[in-house]
């Protein structure tokens, strides 16, 4: 047994692989049924861990480097556990152009964390897309999954601010 705290392993009694595994059944153990059973698999546990993702391979009859291979090049799919709440950056030609490096930058160092990263407490987690597919509103960034476009980088950080502020205790 290892002693990393954070080592995933997958245990056949757990409810949410059975989730995963319901919706393997019911979708014939299809190979083309990829991104749906890894979305749900994704709902279930929150993250894509290594052990999950060589699970679905091995039930689909996928090569492990195609399943990974689709994980990583879809934005929507996460390897590492997320914060309570996500806040990404287009990095698509139209947004790059019009500020989103800056609107990076400067969300990094507001959180203090880079992209990829999520933040100490859990609470926030930065990425980057290399296109959202709203190039009207570039640079656009969402947060939890609502668009936010033209933005400024300021108002970026404004819009975080906002959503991680924590009530005070009245004592």
């Amino acid at each position: 047994m290892s002693g990393d705290c954070c080592e995933h392993t997958l245990l056949v009694d757990d409810p949410r692989l059975k989730l995963v595994e319901r919706a393997m059944k019911r979708l014939q153990y299809q190979p083309d049924a990829l991104i749906e059973v890894l979305h749900t698999a994704q709902e279930a546990f929150g993250y894509l861990s290594r052990d999950l993702l060589s699970h679905v391979a091995a039930q689909l009859k996928l090569p492990e480097s195609q399943v990974f291979g689709v994980a990583t090049f879809y934005h929507f799919f996460t390897l590492r556990p997320k914060g309570e709440h996500s806040c990404i950056v287009c990095t698509g030609t139209a947004c790059y152009v019009k500020g989103a490096g800056e609107i990076l930058n400067t969300l990094e160092q507001a959180a203090g964390i880079k992209a990829g990263q999520t933040t100490a407490d859990g609470r926030l987690s930065l990425g980057t897309a290399r296109c959202l597919g709203n190039c009207s509103l570039a640079p656009m960034i969402t947060i939890d999954d609502t668009v936010y476009g033209p933005e400024k980088p300021e108002g970026a950080v404004d819009k975080l601010n906002r959503l991680l502020e924590v009530p005070h205790e009245q004592g």
